[in-house]
């Protein structure tokens, strides 16, 4: 298996990329979509677009970005024991639960019940561009 490991940390890296360009997209459409009123076709184009983006794209992607991460831990478990990965790990959990949260926003938006406000999303569009960062210095530098 430790003959794949680079296999699977190019795929592990693509799931990444393409779960994080969802993550930062995602939000920035609800910005626009709580400018919309709900029923009008600007509003139902929104709806069609989120879903299409978590069903389509964010959710096969942080499933394999997990799978293609747990598997290089199971290759090397000594990587358990380092310090940045904790790091690394807590930061992937907090977007494990933001992209959560984007799933039942993004069902409140369908369903005509957004009880956010514009400004509330762009701050949560900040969120994971953050996140990335650290998980991205933790990986790259490895601190500690």
């Amino acid at each position: 298996m430790a003959a794949y490991y680079l296999w699977i940390k190019a795929f592990h890296v693509f799931f990444v990329i393409s779960w994080m360009a969802g993550m930062l997209y995602l939000p920035r459409l609800f910005v626009y979509h709580s400018q919309t009123a709900p029923g009008t076709p600007e509003y139902e184009r929104f709806s069609i677009m989120e879903r299409r983006l978590m069903r389509g794209i964010m959710l096969p992607s942080v499933v394999l970005a997990l799978v293609f991460g747990i598997a290089m831990l199971t290759i090397d478990p000594s990587l358990l024991q380092q310090g940045w990965l904790h790091v690394k790990l807590t930061g992937v959990v907090i977007l494990l639960v933001l992209h959560h949260l984007c799933m039942r926003w993004r069902r409140a938006f369908a369903e005509g019940r957004n009880q956010h406000s514009e400004r509330f999303f762009r701050i949560a569009n900040e969120v994971p561009a953050l996140l990335l960062l650290i998980i991205v210095v933790m990986v790259i530098v490895r601190p500690f």
